[in-house]
Formats: structure tokens, sequence, C-alpha cells
């Protein structure tokens, strides 16, 4: 059995470079859509039901989790009562959000991020407040405090925390702190209990943008001149930035309270495409090409904002988590990344921590 499972996988190997060069992006989608139910449907038509979904202990408890699924997975994006939804439930976790205006040529942009992220927030915080909701955790961004961190007077490297004034530079990041104001009001006007959490990039399977162009850059060896860049950054593990939601969800001292976490092991992008390079078990192919050289030829192409996130600093403090909360990464960065660069839900195959109160 062990043999027939490992020639069937070396197999998919060998066929992988062809069978991505015939089916587009909408294809695997689909795949991943039809192999996402058949796991599910596969238990119980064998008779093994519990195993299908991952269920709460109270029957009520269930209840509440499925209804709210369903309405946001059917409502989320015009949905404007929530009552019904909210019926029963104690916490709400709010990650929607629009990161990007679809129309390029929208005239008022922070006006199109304030309906959903800022207005859309919001009403829903007033309507778990009408329905009875204990805590509202809320994602937000980490480029609410500013979009990098440099070096102080004396050398040593900055990072952010929760005590910064906050600086907001585009319209994403207003809206963002527009509703971070907006529930902290509500939160001192009613009895509903905040938790604002600003994370830097997250990654895990199913990593967009620049992250997963660079992973597939390193995957397919190619030579990157990214050879000598000196920066830091934060970055969050998906397992991590779960695990710490979790976490305050019913932490007493979490409450009505703001924090910036990460993996806590910043890393310029040298050490991070040479990590990426171990995960994939591949050597990194990386040319000392200078910074200054690249950004000067960036700005040329009008790609500076790139050059900023490749070679800017961004770090975050996440001491407030680990001294308030007693919380502490679950899984290391090497960790994630393996997870994924096989396609892992979760990697970190460890237990929630203990509160500690």
């Amino acid at each position: 059995m062990a043999g027939g499972t490992a020639g069937a996988q070396a197999i998919a190997m060998v066929f992988s470079p062809v069978v991505t060069r015939l089916y587009g992006p909408e294809i695997y989608g689909l795949l991943g859509t039809f192999l996402a139910i058949t796991s599910m449907i596969s238990p119980v038509v064998a008779l093994s039901y519990p195993i299908a979904i991952v269920l709460p202990k109270e029957d009520s408890d269930a209840k509440g989790i499925v209804r709210l699924s369903i309405y946001i997975a059917d409502h989320i994006y015009w949905f404007d009562d929530w009552s019904k939804a909210l019926d029963g439930i104690d916490v709400v976790i709010h990650t929607a959000a629009s990161a990007h205006i679809m129309n390029d040529s929208a005239a008022d942009p922070l006006a199109e991020f304030r309906k959903v992220n800022t207005a859309g927030t919001l009403k829903l915080a007033r309507q778990a407040v009408a329905a009875g909701v204990r805590r509202f955790v809320f994602i937000s961004s980490v480029k609410v405090n500013g979009e990098k961190t440099g070096r102080q007077v004396e050398g040593v490297r900055r990072s952010f925390s929760e005590e910064d004034v906050p600086e907001p530079q585009d319209a994403y990041a207003v809206s963002k702190y527009e509703a971070e104001q907006g529930l902290m009001a509500i939160a001192e006007e009613t009895e509903l209990e905040v938790v604002i959490i600003r994370p830097p990039l997250v990654y895990g399977p199913g990593v967009k943008a620049n992250f997963r162009l660079l992973m597939k850059w390193v995957q397919r060896g190619v030579p990157l001149p990214l050879g000598a860049v000196h920066n830091k950054r934060s970055f969050v593990a998906l397992d991590n930035l779960v695990n710490f939601i979790i976490h305050c969800m019913d932490h007493p001292k979490a409450a009505n309270e703001v924090f910036l976490i990460s993996d806590e092991e910043d890393v310029s992008t040298t050490e991070l495409l040479q990590k990426m390079a171990r995960a994939f078990g591949k050597r990194s192919l990386l040319l000392p090409v200078p910074v200054g050289l690249m950004t000067f030829v960036a700005g040329l192409l009008g790609k500076r904002n790139v050059a900023d996130r490749l070679f800017g600093s961004l770090q975050v403090d996440s001491s407030k988590a680990r001294d308030l909360l007693g919380w502490k990464p679950v899984v290391s960065m090497d960790r994630a990344l393996t997870g994924v660069r096989f396609g892992l839900a979760s990697v970190s195959g460890e237990e929630r921590p203990e509160n500690t109160s």
C-alpha cells in the first residue's frame, strides 16, 4: 500500500509541469471546490459522519455556527440584516474586508473602502450589540500604524507597537483605522467587548500576491537579484494568526485592547528567500545586486511600491500579546513555509496554550 501511494505521488509530481500548462487557475479552483465537497460527503456515505465535520460540544453551538456560516457565505457582499445569524452567538470574528478596489477608475477610492471596511463593520457591530454578542474580534491591519519602519538615530531598529500614533497612508488603511475608532466608541457606549488585531503580511496555503510570486520563482529555481537585501520584515503564519484569534475569543485581558502580532522571527528579503528555498529542498540562487541600483531601476519602471515592499523594513513588536495574554507563536516560520510548500491546512500540530489570567 505504501509503495502504491508513493508511486501515485511520484506520477503526480512528474506530470505536474505538463498539467499546469494545460489548465488555467479557474479549473484548479473548480477542482479545489470539488475535492472540498467530496472530502465532507465521503465520510457521510461511509457512515462515519462524526469525522466529516468538527462539531462543538453543544448542539446549540453547532447550529449557531452553521447558521452564521450559511449567512456569511450567501450574503457577505450585500446582506444588510444580520440579526438572525447573530442570534445565540457569543463571539463574532470579523475578517471580511475590501482590500482592493476592483474599479481602478473609482473617483473616490476611500469612499469605496469605507462602504465595506468602515460602515459595514460598524453596522455588524451594532447589530451584534442588539443580539447580545459578548465580544467582537476585528482583524485590522498593521498598515494602520504605517507603511514601514526604519532605524533610529542611534542605529537601533524600530518596530511598530500598539502605543504608536496611527499613521495610515492609503485609503484601505484609513478605512480600517476609522473602523477601529468606531468599534472602540461602541465598546465605550455598550457592553460589547472589542479586540483589535493588526497583523502584518499573513502567509499560508493559498497565499497570494508578491509572496506567492516569490515562492514560484524559488520553486522554479529562477536566479533572483535579491542576495544583498538587509532589511527586516515581520510576517505571521496563518496557523499563528488563527491561534491568536482563538486566544482572544475568551481571554479576559484581551477585552478592548489592540494587538500587533507576528511569528517573532523578523527576516530580510534575502533570508526569507533562503527559507523558502529550504522549504522546497532547493538551493537559493540569489545574486548580490546593490539595493540602490534596483530601487533606481524600479523607479524608472514605475514599480517603486514593489521596491518598497522588497527592500523596506516593517517590523512589529508583539510583546504585548506575549506579556498580557501569555501567547506565543505555535509554529516556526520554517515549519509554516513547509506547510505552504505542501499546501497543508495546518502544520502546527500543537495544542493551544493555556490562558494566563
